[in-house]
């Protein structure tokens, strides 16, 4: 089975480490850094090759054998290239969290008769397949509610965060409105709003703030409230405001001695050294996922979904590559194993629907070692 990865940055290589433990996987890794591919060189099943994946014709290139492809590029790439792939009539994975409506893209997935799994990886991701699952033993949804974020273990001055995937991704968070679902109407606020302070469990009060995490979910599942909100330790929502505030993360070009220069991109620049995991960091996710309504039984229940994981010592993976990549991988090998076949552009969210799927992929997770606890409850 011949399977391409596009991408090989923080989670693309354990993604391709993952599968290159498989014996029955033959993998191309491409990436346009030298550097991001070494991790992957020493994996015999692993073929890497350094190409400029802005190029179409690459992309037609590197994925003329492919059975599947993973698409791991960061977000400003994420579209055109799965469009890219689509059109090729290749499965899909994706997990570039793009900003474009992915659903203009179901009828050249239908017509190529393309299976293009999107937003497939922690949150959004499992949390879509977890919310999916819980809305298909209700009647009706009442409420939704997602709190995710990847942390550092070490909490350093001044920032007490490290990037443990795109950092123009983060960035992007921070300046994206917020869309979200409330009295059964979509609402929009900026990024960074309405905080509030959640204490967790191994970890302490981490604060939550509005970002547009909900992507599909307020589409296709119909809920009377639904919002994500981004976990971060205290005190960096402020910090972030003022770099938005003060036209840090502006992309409108500035002229400086006679150079225009974007603020969001050398921002970018310029965090990406106090941000990038160095090794010896350690890094720890936390997810909680709450879903209520009214049981096909007529009573009220709620679905609560919790996940702590930490960076594995083992491996030397990150925890926010391993839940977020792993999802990918399982989601891929769900595919081979044919417990879901269903053509166009699909969020996660319609397969939870499928207990077999969801308890498929929790398995397989599990067995990587990020073990998601599930409760329900009448209340």
């Amino acid at each position: 089975m011949n399977i391409t990865i596009l991408g090989s940055g923080l989670v693309g290589a354990p993604m391709a480490i993952d599968l290159a433990n498989d014996s029955q996987f033959k993998l191309l890794v491409v990436d346009n850094d030298p550097h991001a591919l070494r991790r992957v060189e020493a994996f015999p099943a692993a073929h890497s090759v350094l190409s400029d994946l802005r190029d179409p014709d690459n992309i037609h290139k590197h994925i003329a054998d492919a059975d599947y492809v993973i698409n791991a590029l960061p977000g400003s790439m994420g579209y055109r290239t799965l469009k890219t792939v689509i059109e090729a009539g290749r499965n899909v994975v994706d997990i570039s969290f793009f900003p474009e409506n992915p659903f203009e893209l179901m009828d050249i997935a239908v017509n190529n008769e393309v299976t293009a799994i999107i937003d497939c990886g922690v949150a959004p991701g499992m949390s879509n397949f977890l919310v999916g699952y819980a809305a298909a033993q209700l009647k009706r949804v009442e409420n939704v509610m997602i709190y995710v974020g990847g942390l550092p273990e070490k909490k350093e001055w001044p920032f007490e965060y490290k990037a443990v995937f795109s950092i123009t991704d983060v960035l992007e968070e921070y300046t994206r409105p917020s869309r979200y679902i409330k009295a059964g109407r979509p609402v929009t606020m900026p990024a960074l709003s309405e905080p509030e302070m959640i204490d967790f469990d191994h970890v302490g009060p981490l604060e939550a703030f509005n970002t547009d995490g909900l992507r599909t979910l307020s589409s296709t599942i119909p809920a009377a409230n639904m919002i994500e909100k981004t976990l971060r330790y205290p005190g960096h929502i402020n910090l972030m405001r003022v770099f938005r505030e003060s036209g840090f993360l502006n992309k409108k070009p500035i002229r400086i001695h006679e150079l225009d220069i974007s603020p969001f991109d050398l921002t970018a620049k310029l965090l990406s050294d106090n941000w990038r995991m160095k090794d010896g960091d350690r890094d720890l996710t936390v997810m909680k996922i709450i879903v209520e309504g009214m049981h096909q039984d007529g009573g009220k229940r709620r679905f609560t979904f919790k996940l702590y994981d930490r960076f594995d010592e083992k491996t030397g993976i990150h925890s926010m590559a391993r839940t977020t990549g792993y999802t990918a991988t399982m989601t891929v090998r769900m595919l081979i194993d044919n417990l879901f076949s269903q053509k166009g552009i699909i969020p996660p969210e319609l397969i939870g629907k499928n207990p077999k799927c969801v308890n498929y992929m929790l398995r397989g997770l599990k067995k990587r070692g990020i073990t998601y606890t599930q409760t329900s409850e009448v209340f």
